[in-house]
């Protein structure tokens, strides 16, 4: 099994080399926060702050579009060129092919996760003249275990839906909720009645709450690293709801037909 998943995570991997998405964001990304570092009309420390704080998010964003889009494709590409048949004809299960396609849509958003997060480090290091190694690393680090629920809710979208562009949509519909309005759920459930209260704090404890993987503030603050143990808890409830988002996607896919 795990031969043939790396074998898939590969040929995704691939894929996105092949793919033009990646270097026009990080082109875009590069030449708005140089743009904006350039400016001289505020002072030093305060530049800093704003460059750290544009670059991020634009690293936030263009790391979403990445993993929405790669992941959204990759069933529905192989069943638009038919060569989920031949796929499956060899010793693949379909639950190979989720895992696989799960993995190397992952691992290809880490690489990218990589490059920005060097390229911001960069940027920054050589405005402060130092770089806070172990906040940079849990940033990436919490930044990867937030894609990797991603990229299995965007995998299990796949199945549902019939095209990638209407996945995608609901896809970045739904994760912007969660990020901006997720965390609110329960204050807002406090003041409605029976029985929407109710819903709402079992939508509020259902969810994934993606917004525990943002570190933002304590890198554009200065903040310092967050606690070791906290990274762990986050790091488990991550590959829970990634796992989760797998075996609804393999349960799905395996009844549904593939003409």
């Amino acid at each position: 099994m795990m031969n043939n998943a790396f074998a898939l995570a590969g040929i995704v991997i691939k894929e996105l080399y092949r793919r033009k998405d990646f270097y026009v964001l990080f082109i875009l990304t590069a030449l708005l926060t140089l743009l904006l570092g350039s400016i001289n009309f505020f002072n030093e420390q305060n530049i800093a702050r704003y460059v750290k704080e544009f670059c991020l998010l634009l690293i936030w964003i263009a790391s979403l579009v990445i993993a929405v889009t790669t992941t959204a494709r990759q069933i529905p590409a192989e069943r638009e060129q038919r060569t989920i048949f031949p796929l499956l004809a060899k010793p693949v299960s379909r639950g190979d092919l989720i895992f696989g396609k799960f993995l190397g849509c992952w691992i290809a958003s880490g690489i990218v996760l990589v490059v920005f997060y060097v390229f911001f480090a960069v940027i920054t290091g050589a405005r402060e003249h130092h770089i806070h190694v172990a906040a940079y690393f849990q940033a990436f680090w919490m930044h990867w275990m937030m894609l990797g629920v991603v990229v299995g809710m965007v995998l299990l979208g796949s199945i549902v839906f019939a095209a990638p562009s209407s996945n995608s949509t609901i896809s970045f519909v739904v994760i912007l909720g969660i990020l901006l309005v997720g965390r609110h759920l329960n204050k807002v459930a406090d003041s409605l009645a029976e029985p929407t209260s109710s819903i709402l704090y079992t939508v509020y404890y259902v969810i994934p709450h993606l917004e525990f993987y943002d570190l933002r503030d304590l890198i554009v603050h200065n903040a310092g690293s967050a606690p070791w143990w906290a990274v762990g808890v986050a790091t488990i409830y991550a590959m829970v709801y990634a796992a989760l988002f797998q075996f609804v996607a393999w349960m799905t896919f395996r009844r549904k037909a593939l003409n």
